[in-house]
């Protein structure tokens, strides 16, 4: 898609507030806003994050043009000072983010914005929306993959998804998840990755007979030939009617490189194994047998462990929606002001009844913890910018709300290092993103340092992010000050 300004994808508070600050603050005041989320959306393990390269494209255009000036100035909201502000507006903070395809988890910031606060405030809306959605469908992703433990999984959902734009994005973000390929022919081509496609039953009911249909697509597609054999009868016609095409290709002398057939409908288990069987008896063992029809990592799950003979999986609606947990909760808090006497952020705490909604305030940084015998994740260790870390020496982790739970790290037995980078310096971005593909393989690396108990479906192990022993006082102590008396 080509580049769009954004700028006016926001939710109205955040020009209002701008307002506001233009008239009563001092609109270059810097401050510090957080993006992090609170829970792994569908009871998962982790979260993938992705999304950032749209945020550096969104930032990148972030202006306001005279047609989005004019349509403010309608609203009768707007003063004439302000707005002619806004027509000089251009982004000049700095930003930084853990890049795409990393494990993440809650409460630790996605992204962290520096800015004067007028700016930070009005990119809070797009942030969210890009971020949500992304680590969303990501996240989903990956659940989806794992469960086919080890075959491929294909992205089919543009059809259902919720517009072009969830099509689109959510298909890149399946792809940084581990699919093999989309559907969606202009995610191909944007974001350089495989399409992958058969055909529908129409290309069969349109011949007339259901051989005549499957010669005609193997005519046409002989090295990726993947028949849909449900359109009649699976067993009585489509697979017999499949066998007969791939013999006379053996026999014209055509390679067959990739065949198989498609399943969508029926007991995936039951048809799968009974043809499976004929296939291996016809001689074609190594035939792909895919199957769609609702796919979603609970159903893959049950299909491998009732022995389907699947080894490829077209998912749709299920993933592209993230049907069963379609929010990724992701929040912009802030966290700290500069003050302009002592050049130190004053660290800031939004209070809630609710212990796991009160944030961690200042300017924090995390660093990831690693077993160097395993390589495995230990634990998140959300700290203060500034502090210092040596592996030689030993760590005390602790659970920030029940305390009296510690691990113990002995000297060298770990190993830290930092998540977020740099992204925008002074309004400039400062970062490559890397090609699709190879967000890919480095999400993988990434599932990789997960222990198998978090990794899955079910009940899964919960991954300690925890705070640095500074930054868990300075959160009591503002704490503290806030407490009122009767």
């Amino acid at each position: 898609m080509s580049q769009r300004n954004l700028t006016l994808l926001t939710d109205l508070y955040e020009l209002t507030m701008m307002q506001g600050y233009f008239k009563e603050k001092d609109a270059n005041e810097t401050v510090i806003f957080d993006v992090f989320y609170r829970s792994n959306p569908g009871g998962n393990g982790y979260a993938i994050c992705a999304g950032l390269e749209q945020v550096i494209e969104y930032v990148n255009e972030l202006h306001f043009s005279k047609e989005d000036v004019d349509y403010l100035r309608s609203t009768g909201l707007f003063e004439e000072d302000f707005l002619e502000y806004l027509h000089h507006f251009k982004f000049s903070g700095d930003i930084y983010a853990i890049p795409e395809g990393t494990v993440v988890f809650p409460r630790e910031p996605l992204v962290k914005v520096i800015a004067p606060i007028m700016e930070a405030q009005l990119i809070e809306t797009a942030l969210l929306t890009i971020i949500n959605h992304q680590s969303l469908i990501a996240t989903k992703a990956a659940r989806v993959v794992f469960a086919a433990a080890g075959d491929g999984v294909m992205e089919f959902g543009l059809r259902r998804a919720q517009g072009p734009d969830a099509g689109i994005y959510g298909a890149r973000a399946a792809m940084i998840a581990g699919c093999i390929g989309t559907s969606n022919v202009l995610a191909g081509k944007m974001f350089k990755v495989p399409v992958r496609g058969t055909h529908a039953h129409s290309w069969i009911m349109s011949f007339p007979d259901e051989l005549t249909a499957f010669r005609n697509y193997a005519k046409l597609y002989p090295t990726a030939c993947i028949l849909l054999v449900d359109t009649y009868d699976t067993l009585k016609s489509g697979v017999p009617n499949a066998i007969k095409v791939f013999k006379e290709m053996r026999e014209a002398g055509i390679k067959l490189t990739t065949y198989g057939i498609r399943l969508d409908s029926g007991d995936l288990a039951y048809l799968s194994k009974k043809a499976k069987k004929m296939l291996d008896e016809a001689g074609f063992t190594n035939a792909v047998i895919s199957a769609s029809n609702d796919l979603d990592e609970t159903l893959i799950n049950s299909l491998k462990i009732q022995g389907a003979t699947i080894n490829s999986w077209g998912v749709g609606t299920n993933l592209i929606t993230s049907k069963d947990s379609p929010s990724f909760g992701g929040v912009y808090k802030l966290a700290a002001i500069l003050d302009k006497k002592t050049g130190q952020f004053i660290p800031k705490i939004k209070l809630s009844e609710n212990a796991e909604k009160i944030t961690n305030p200042g300017n924090k940084i995390i660093k990831r913890i690693y077993s160097r015998e395993t390589g495995k994740i230990i634990a998140d260790l959300i700290c203060l910018e500034g502090e210092v870390f040596k592996e030689n020496h030993s760590l005390l982790l602790f659970d920030p709300i029940e305390t009296w739970k510690k691990t113990h790290l002995a000297p060298n037995s770990y190993t830290m290092r930092d998540l977020l980078v740099q992204i925008f310096k002074g309004g400039k971005c400062i970062y490559k993103t890397p090609a699709v593909m190879d967000i890919q393989s480095y999400c993988k690396k990434e599932l990789d340092t997960l222990w198998d108990e978090s990794r899955r479906l079910v009940n899964p192990h919960e991954v300690h992010v925890d705070l640095s022993n500074e930054l868990w006082h300075m959160k009591n102590q503002l704490l503290e000050s806030y407490h009122f008396r009767d």
